[in-house]
């Protein structure tokens, strides 16, 4: 009988050759046929300064952004136990990622409200800031049902409904009646319904920008608008000041009050938040004296860890009597990196004497610590710095992973034993506005690390592959290898516009089913590209590549900026 120092040598022996086979060889014999590539895993670790110099003075508090990276146009709902929020997404798939929290403070992605081709429609040849707007998120107590409303741009305004938001949602309900975007409801405690929504003027707008906030009532019972539509706000707060894009409206019965919030000034820099009160759902409604309750646009751009764009924001009454609201905000770096994209923060709401609530007055700044007695901070958050990791091991995407414009289920396959992502050969391009073999996963840290194991396998010299740094059609960086020899090409290619070059390149020899590693470092402003052949021997191809070219400031548009795996045909 084997001694216990035995026994346990044995075990360590075990353990090390079990290890040693399972951990990621450099060979593997790679089946042929329609897949050019395939990926081990894909990594991805956050190392932003702010939350190495700062850490969080005790269990109670947390980050801000509570969402980082391109979560936009946040909305949250209660039903006096859970909340539950939901974002944009544009063109990307699955659309409107929900998340569950008990408290405010610990927040897990459940799914999506839109995870099926026959809810999202028309996608096909809308560029990236098209799909879907501002999705609004409520619960209805007097039938127990859930309800998020949004409108496609390609198909228009629209809803789905649930009894259990863990779940499944229905199929849209389109409501062609209501025009514009930003469509929310309001049920009132009396059990009526409401739908509030940005529209334009009919063909009477002042000047541009020049937009309206409507009301039209809502029957529950037969899932249609009853009776006309009635104008809340005309242009915004001032009129005469000749205010732009009053948008994202959200209504609340307080205190036997009608409150009436909506986004003024557009999404960037001026972005501001602006309340109304009145007496019923159908007005008057007048503004605060005081408005913007929130907003950072006066603000020195050259303060320290500058929070910008502040606005788009919605209400929330937790079970404990406070009041809280979640909004969308940017974080650049020097004014012109802004490439997370617009977050979902959360503030504490205030109530001035006059019975107005508001987040932010005079010169404050968005804290990005906060505090919130009672709750503890769990150890997996969505905030802060992370590491993420996925090995492929099981047969669906994580929640991460979002494609454009469809599932891209016919471009991609999932193996286990071991794990990998295979991608098909697809001439399709991100540049196109069609659905490529692109998976990507959203940028969350200014500074942070992402790697992947990549077994390439050409048909041709024209098959591309490798990790592809996106910010919408126009503006990309393409981390890639292409060629059929041994002797491959390794390049950083990047597209701006029609303007296309190869940033930097290089010459690997790479043998047959032999792996290749590819490693992308983000320093917030700049990114600097690796490879490596033998394990832990990086080889550096490209130091400093400027991020402006994916940055909103400079490529525009709704979204953040995304990475990913992705393959196609280079037939340049």
């Amino acid at each position: 009988m084997a001694s216990a120092s035995s026994l346990s040598r044995i075990l360590i022996l075990i353990s090390m050759v079990s290890y040693l086979c399972s951990c990621d060889s450099q060979v593997r014999n790679i089946p042929k046929g329609e897949y050019v590539a395939f990926f081990d895993y894909f990594t991805y670790t956050g190392e932003d300064d702010y939350y190495k110099n700062n850490p969080l003075p005790d269990n109670s508090s947390f980050y801000n952004p509570i969402l980082p990276g391109w979560y936009s146009d946040p909305s949250i709902c209660f039903d006096g136990k859970d909340y539950f929020l939901v974002t944009s997404t544009f063109i990307y798939y699955p659309g409107v990622p929900i998340f569950h929290s008990k408290d405010l403070v610990n927040w897990k992605q459940i799914g999506h409200v839109l995870d099926r081709s026959s809810q999202l429609e028309n996608f096909q040849g809308q560029k990236v800031s098209g799909g879907i707007f501002a999705p609004a998120i409520s619960y209805n107590p007097h039938n127990q049902t859930y309800y998020m409303i949004t409108t496609n741009v390609g198909a228009g305004n629209f809803f789905v409904k649930t009894k259990d938001p863990f779940g499944k949602w229905s199929e849209p309900i389109y409501l062609p009646e209501v025009g514009g975007i930003d469509p929310s409801f309001f049920f009132d405690d009396n059990g009526r319904a409401y739908i509030i929504n940005n529209d334009g003027m009919d063909g009477k707008e002042l000047y541009d920008g020049h937009r309206s906030i409507r009301i039209r009532e809502f029957d529950v019972k037969i899932d249609k608008t009853i009776g006309p539509w009635k104008m809340l706000v005309n242009g915004g707060v001032n009129l005469a000041e000749k205010p732009i894009w009053i948008e994202g409206p959200h209504m609340y019965k307080i205190k036997g009050k009608y409150y009436l919030m909506a986004a003024e000034g557009g999404t960037g820099p001026n972005h501001t938040e602006v309340i109304f009160r009145g007496d019923t759902p159908m007005g008057d409604f007048k503004p605060w004296e005081k408005n913007p309750i929130l907003t950072q646009k006066h603000l020195s751009g050259d303060r320290t860890n500058p929070i910008t764009c502040a606005g788009h924001a919605d209400l929330i009454q937790t079970k404990e009597g406070d009041w809280w609201a979640v909004f969308l905000a940017c974080r650049p770096i020097d004014n012109k990196f802004e490439n997370l994209g617009r977050e979902t923060f959360i503030l504490p709401v205030r109530w001035s004497d006059d019975g107005y609530p508001y987040m932010t007055k005079d010169d404050e700044v968005i804290s990005m610590i906060l505090k919130r007695e009672g709750v503890t901070r769990g150890s997996d958050v969505t905030f802060g710095n992370f590491d993420w990791r996925d090995d492929f091991e099981l047969p669906t995407l994580g929640l991460d992973w979002i494609t454009l414009r469809s599932s891209a289920e016919d471009l991609y396959s999932l193996s286990k034993n071991p794990g990998y992502l295979s991608l098909k050969e697809s001439e399709v391009k991100v540049s196109e506005m069609k659905t490529p073999a692109f998976l990507a996963r959203r940028m969350q840290h200014h500074k942070f690390v992402s790697t992947t194991r990549m077994y390439f396998n050409p048909s041709d010299d024209q098959d591309i592959a490798g990790i592809l740094l996106f910010k919408d059609e126009d503006h990309h960086i393409f981390f890639a290898i292409q060629g059929i020899e041994n002797e491959k090409e390794i390049k950083i290619e990047q597209i701006s516009g029609t303007d296309r070059k190869v940033l930097a390149k290089g010459i690997v020899s790479i043998q047959k089913d032999q792996a290749i590693d590819l490693k992308v470092v983000s320093n917030g402003t700049n990114y600097d590209f690796y490879y490596n052949v033998d394990d832990n021997n990086w080889q550096l191809l490209a130091l400093g590549v400027s991020a402006q070219n994916l940055s909103t400031a400079n490529a525009g548009g709704f979204t953040g900026t995304t990475i990913g795996l992705y393959a196609t045909k280079d037939k340049q």
